[in-house]
């Protein structure tokens, strides 16, 4: 977690600098003590904040907490992008969560600051207060995607009532606990499918698991690239946000098109040698050309299984891009 911590005043600033050097965060201090402090120092609040917001996950503001509210207002945008934000008087008495308290971890970051310096944490989110199941934490700890949040949302509104919520899982992971592993009118579901559930209100979660074995013809568009692996998600019924990472022949490392497609989607480019995927154990679609020019009978195929798991869509084709998709083990921490 990348954290900024801004104090107002000497004692405030005394405070920061323990909170920063624990945290592997940087203490910024105005200019009249900054040296004093091996600080930096910032010209205005407003400038700080907006130079931070989008930069850091984290901003601890050590004051009042009304300074920190009137600060970050302007920037306040979604709970699923804007930083953890804390506020602590300079006393370390309170530790409050303002900003992002699940998702961006500012209940967490609370708690671990009142751990470092003896606070009290503020912590006034509903579920965290009743002590009950938090599915935006549960899943941000796991790397899960919440596809719906109107349904997230509806799941703590049914606990917070008492009303049942159900889990299923396709890997194996064990009902949490408030949840219920039988029938329900609302439940949460863990898997790359991208359509249905086991419940009539169903809220997936999606671990990142699958990998995209593509092959392409040289010079190939990022667009058409991208055209082909929506279709092949859409022909196997899987979702998108499962994606892992993207994997292709060595001779296809530096293709533009297949680079730009990657950066796009946030996904890492595995590279193989035509000698390394030869070895993948399995029966494949062989091609005569691809084995003319790679040297390999099948590039997708092979590549999305070069790192194990379970070929899910076989070689699909066309416009000059080869999809595979195989999903490999979800590894999770309980």
């Amino acid at each position: 977690m990348t954290c900024a911590v801004i104090a107002f005043t000497r004692r405030g600033a005394s405070l920061g600098d323990m909170v920063a050097e624990a945290l592997g965060g940087t203490l910024h201090v105005p200019a009249r003590f900054a040296e004093e402090f091996g600080a930096a120092a910032y010209d205005s609040l407003e400038g700080w904040t907006a130079d931070h917001w989008g930069n850091c996950d984290a901003l601890i503001f050590i004051g009042a907490c009304g300074i920190a509210v009137r600060a970050i207002a302007p920037h306040v945008k979604d709970k699923f992008t804007d930083p953890a934000v804390v506020s602590m008087d300079e006393k370390a008495a309170f530790a409050v969560p303002l900003l992002s308290g699940h998702v961006g971890g500012a209940n967490d970051l609370a708690v671990k600051l009142a751990e470092l310096t003896g606070a009290q944490p503020v912590l006034s989110t509903a579920t965290d207060v009743n002590g009950l199941f938090a599915v935006d934490v549960w899943a941000r700890d796991l790397g899960l995607a919440i596809t719906d949040r109107a349904l997230a949302k509806a799941v703590s509104a049914a606990l917070l009532e008492g009303k049942p919520v159900g889990f299923a899982s396709d890997f194996g992971l064990p009902c949490p606990r408030g949840l219920r592993p039988d029938r329900a009118d609302l439940g949460v579901w863990v898997t790359c499918r991208r359509e249905g559930g086991p419940f009539p209100e169903t809220l997936r979660l999606v671990p990142k698991c699958l990998t995209l074995g593509i092959g392409c013809r040289r010079g190939t568009a990022e667009e058409t690239i991208a055209a082909a692996v929506d279709a092949a998600f859409q022909e196997a019924g899987l979702d998108p946000l499962a994606a892992e990472a993207a994997a292709t022949i060595d001779l296809k490392a530096e293709e533009p098109g297949l680079l730009a497609f990657c950066r796009s989607r946030s996904l890492p480019l595995r590279t193989y040698s035509a000698e390394a995927l030869s070895a993948v154990p399995g029966e494949f679609t062989p091609s005569a050309f691809v084995q003319s020019v790679t040297g390999v009978d099948n590039v997708c195929e092979r590549a999305a299984l070069a790192g194990g798991g379970e070929l899910l869509l076989p070689k699909t084709a066309g416009n000059g891009v080869t999809v595979a998709i195989a999903q490999g083990a979800a590894a999770f921490e309980i």
